[in-house]
């Protein structure tokens, strides 16, 4: 059987900030993104996908928060977006499909244990965590977890991500404690690009196995001037670090069966009518 990992959060900002036009409920309340969303994943169930998890963000913030005062929030999203996540989550569970709506925790970090959970299982052939951001290439694999960009119709695999960061994906936490991620809230550490990163990690592969003596690197690059940097903020490089590590020892299923859809449950037909009853504008 093949697993699909849907993040949720990611989708559900894709297909909100799309061209395609608004739409509200008789209540007034916008619901195009999330009927968007919601037909895209029961035209995957009509295309042969048996498996199915969705993570996402019910609340923006989580225990990264506590960690760096920069980390991301809630705060600038849209009102009209926020107010749809319990909108998908609820739909979504009506219509079959396994949900985790994180609270303490990210949604990248429940994708990130389900894929490890489903590729124990032997009677899995491959995991799919659909998604292009980079902080889940940390949790490929070979060829057995994989990433899919569904908008691009594209599969990275762990010789991609080699491909595309320079690094193999246990050392992407450490590359983006470097260069850091905008979309998260953290910077990275000053004069640290991707290029540098990846010379220095594709040889020493973590951060604390970078040596203190940059004659020893071997790399070309401007290793005095990083050194330097390094050495002032390593402390500050490993909290990065760990804010882009995900966290894999959650719970979100026992058994991979628990992701088999079997159907729609009758609490949908209300979230049916809604979805095809509310007029394009």
């Amino acid at each position: 059987m093949r697993v699909h990992l849907i993040d949720g959060t990611y989708e559900l900002f894709r297909q909100f900030y799309s061209p395609r036009p608004k739409s509200q409920d008789p209540d007034g309340v916008e619901i195009a993104a999330t009927r968007a969303l919601v037909s895209s994943i029961v035209t995957m169930l009509d295309e042969g996908a048996t498996h199915i998890g969705v993570a996402t963000d019910h609340v923006i913030e989580s225990f990264r928060n506590d960690l760096w005062p920069g980390y991301k929030t809630g705060d600038g999203i849209d009102p009209n977006l926020l107010s749809q996540f319990p909108l998908l989550e609820d739909a979504l569970q009506a219509y079959g499909v396994k949900v985790w709506p994180m609270v303490e925790y990210e949604a990248d970090d429940a994708l990130a244990a389900a894929a490890v959970y489903a590729a124990a299982d032997a009677r899995v052939t491959q995991v799919r965590i659909c998604s292009p951001d980079k902080d889940l290439a940390q949790c490929v694999s070979g060829t057995r977890i994989v990433q899919e960009d569904r908008l691009r119709r594209a599969i990275r695999d762990e010789a991609g991500v080699v491909a595309k960061f320079g690094v193999p994906p246990l050392s992407i936490p450490d590359y983006l404690a470097l260069v850091g991620d905008s979309s998260d809230g953290y910077p990275g550490l000053p004069g640290w690009g991707a290029k540098s990163a990846s010379a220095v990690l594709a040889k020493f592969k973590h951060l604390d196995l970078i040596p203190a003596d940059w004659r020893t690197w071997g790399v070309n690059v401007r290793a005095a001037a990083l050194s330097i940097t390094l050495e002032k903020d390593r402390r500050l490089a490993m909290l990065f670090r760990d804010l882009a590590t995900l966290r894999t020892n959650i719970a979100v299923f026992e058994s991979v069966d628990e992701l088999e859809w079997k159907g729609p449950t009758p609490a949908f037909e209300p979230f049916k009518m809604r979805f095809d009853h509310a007029p394009r504008t």
